[in-house]
């Protein structure tokens, strides 16, 4: 008789109270034969872990002393939590019943897939795909991010388009199936990211030390997305535009970095003067600020951050667009992802 592997659903919360209400039923109505579910509490002000004590007493808790964030939260909260797989899955995540088997399954048939998503549809546009993962994360050629389903702010609905599964580039955090001992293997993730980006550099790391990341399509969650910091904020643009840079130094090829940074540079400098002229400072001193402490961290961190596995050209790794993302977008106006290699059908 085949021993399931064990899983280990791990929700993330701070002061979520509200979404816990909401979507945890679900979670715990999963249906696979050997689960556990954990809330990891970030230090919560509210009373979400009295209130899930009460009210769920099947979900193990732990507490986490301060709020490190996304990265530095879970790294602490996997440190309590013995699994085959881990599930790393944010508190806006309504899931079916049956979301579990599939990604496990698939996951089984390859030891070389360390981590694996499903695919995320929007919660409140239930047939769209949803922004933080849609149906697999991409990186092109600059190291802007975008999603087999969603290209910047464009989102596509899902019409079954993307239904094979594929090898990506990175697997989103919002619903993260990883294997314990891989996560273990390349170090968790970098607390120094807090959040945002911090699951496209964990991946990145994967495929450096040999691994492949996967999309599972025979699975669906819906996020409700920006229950932290919704899009458009300031300090999620900062984050986001700090930790990409920090990500390309620490993984691109020593070849490719000069030419890749300094186009990322041109092109990033070009976004923020689009904020002041769109009448958006906020939005431009956020870019100034990840740029400011992007070189600090060069100064105190980068000398010093581990390189354990090979860095591979990005030309070498899954899930990269040979391109360059924006351009296509925004000037031959390939706003969908299969568009961005063939033109459009008149």
């Amino acid at each position: 008789m085949t021993v399931l592997p064990s899983v280990a659903v791990v929700i993330l919360n701070w002061n979520g109270k509200a979404f816990l209400e909401r979507f945890l039923p679900s979670v715990c109505a999963s249906r696979y034969g050997n689960l556990e579910i954990y809330l990891a509490d970030n230090a919560s002000t509210d009373d979400s872990v009295a209130f899930v004590a009460a009210s769920f007493p099947g979900v193990k808790i732990i507490r986490n002393p301060t709020n490190s964030g996304f990265a530095g939260g879970y790294n602490e909260a996997l440190q309590h939590v013995e699994a085959d797989i881990y599930v790393l899955l944010n508190q806006d995540v309504e899931v079916e019943p049956d979301w579990i088997t599939p990604v496990v399954e698939q996951m089984q048939a390859d030891a070389q897939i360390a981590a694996c998503q499903p695919k995320l549809r929007a919660y409140h546009d239930r047939d769209s795909f949803e922004y933080a993962g849609a149906a697999g994360g991409w990186m092109d050629i600059l190291g802007y991010t975008f999603c087999r389903g969603r290209i910047l702010y464009t989102t596509e609905t899902d019409k079954g388009q993307y239904d094979n599964p594929q090898d990506i580039f990175w697997a989103t955090g919002a619903a993260l199936f990883i294997r314990s001992s891989c996560f273990r293997e390349v170090g968790g993730f970098d607390p120094y990211f807090f959040a945002h980006m911090e699951e496209v550099d964990l991946c990145w790391r994967l495929q450096r030390a040999g691994y492949r990341i996967s999309i599972c399509p025979a699975a669906t969650v819906y996020h409700v997305g920006g229950g932290s910091l919704p899009q458009g904020n300031p300090r999620k643009l900062y984050l986001n535009f700090r930790n990409n840079l920090i990500m390309l130094k620490k993984n691109l090829h020593p070849g490719e970095q000069w030419i890749i940074l300094t186009q990322r540079h041109v092109l990033d400098l070009m976004a923020a003067v689009k904020s002041l002229v769109s009448g958006k400072p906020r939005d431009m001193m956020a870019i100034f600020r990840a740029y400011r402490d992007y070189y600090r961290w060069r100064r105190k961190e980068g000398k010093t951050t581990a390189e354990a596995f090979p860095r591979k050209r990005l030309y070498d790794l899954q899930g990269v667009f040979h391109g360059i993302m924006i351009w296509r977008y925004y000037f031959l106006n390939k706003r969908t992802f299969s568009t961005l290699w063939h033109p459009k059908k008149k």
